[in-house]
């Protein structure tokens, strides 16, 4: 099954309305009229759409008990039915359910700087995280990178800063230069956190030049929207499920959590590709493969936890606690 149905959340479309260029705020509020969950800056919810299509959007603000969560979402040129269909379809009074609210992308309140980088519709949970900062009283810098003006959301919100707190970068209007990722990171703080959302070639760059100016993994953070590497299909090895006292030999071809549904084995998951956290389970023993976009580095080392929905095993068994 996708997340546990008892966990999953009815709400309504009260509202939506025009961010950008193709890209609508879409506001939503429980049908039973209670408060959601509080929510921190990064999180992210399921919505679990009528057509039967699972997709994650982060949440633009945060806050105790809201009484509405509101996501904003662009349509996706090559949409495999999620963007498409909320675009075509949904309207407002459409009532369908969500996931409890998952943060993979938390903001370090603590930070004496914290620097934000955004790429086209990624810039959701960094306008949630600038506006946290913003209460807090924090020092924050953020880097905006979009193909046009029109398609940039929250400009007029984000142009209120100014230009030494907010940089904005537009392709139309530079010749389609890049942010200079390498410059702005050499001069920064040396204890400054630094957060990037948006497409994986600015992720990777963003990632890569980070540690090129000599920023620890704990200082990097990072959200992916897709998958960052090709998910752990050689097979040949036994998964162990210690509570459960079953086990599953994993054929080439085959991913941990397509053989574990297979055999009728009940297990939360929502993405399948290793950028959501639904599928995390706990490792007893064994050596993963890791291939998701939410471990960190130390995490990845330590090896206590793994995504099964895209990520392997490197020894002969693997030992869950399922």
């Amino acid at each position: 099954m996708s997340t546990s149905a008892t966990d999953l959340i009815e709400v309504r479309l009260t509202a939506i309305r025009y961010a950008a260029k193709d890209t609508n705020l879409y506001e939503f509020r429980r049908t039973d009229g209670q408060p959601l969950p509080t929510t921190e800056p990064g999180a992210h919810i399921d919505i679990h759409l009528p057509n039967k299509i699972t997709r994650q959007y982060s949440l633009v603000g945060s806050g105790q008990e809201p009484r509405t969560y509101v996501v904003g979402i662009k349509r996706d040129p090559g949409s495999r039915g999620g963007s498409s269909y909320i675009h075509e379809q949904m309207r407002v009074g459409t009532v369908l359910k969500i996931s409890q609210p998952r943060n993979n992308f938390p903001l370090n309140e603590r930070a004496a700087h914290s620097i934000l980088f955004a790429g086209g519709i990624g810039v959701t949970p960094i306008w949630c995280m600038a506006q946290r900062l913003g209460s807090l009283g924090k020092e924050w810098k953020l880097y905006y990178s979009c193909r046009s003006r029109d398609e940039a959301a929250f400009l007029e919100d984000l142009s209120y800063f100014g230009d030494d707190i907010v940089t904005f970068n537009f392709d139309s209007e530079n010749g389609g230069k890049f942010l200079d990722l390498a410059g702005i990171l050499q001069d920064a703080p040396r204890d400054a956190h630094l957060y990037c959302c948006g497409p994986t070639p600015m992720l990777k760059a963003f990632e890569a030049a980070a540690q090129g100016a000599g920023f620890p993994s704990s200082q990097i953070h990072v959200e992916y929207f897709t998958a960052a590497a090709e998910a752990a299909t050689e097979g040949g090895y036994v998964v162990e499920l210690a509570r459960s006292k079953r086990e599953f030999l994993v054929p080439a071809g085959k991913r941990i959590l397509e053989v574990l549904r297979d055999g009728g084995f009940d297990v939360t998951y929502s993405c399948e590709e290793g950028v959501c956290g639904a599928c995390e389970t706990t490792v007893i023993s064994g050596q993963p493969d890791h291939r998701d976009s939410i471990l960190t580095e130390s995490e990845r080392v330590a090896s206590k936890t793994m995504m099964i929905c895209c990520s392997g095993s490197k020894g002969a068994r693997l030992v869950l606690d399922l």
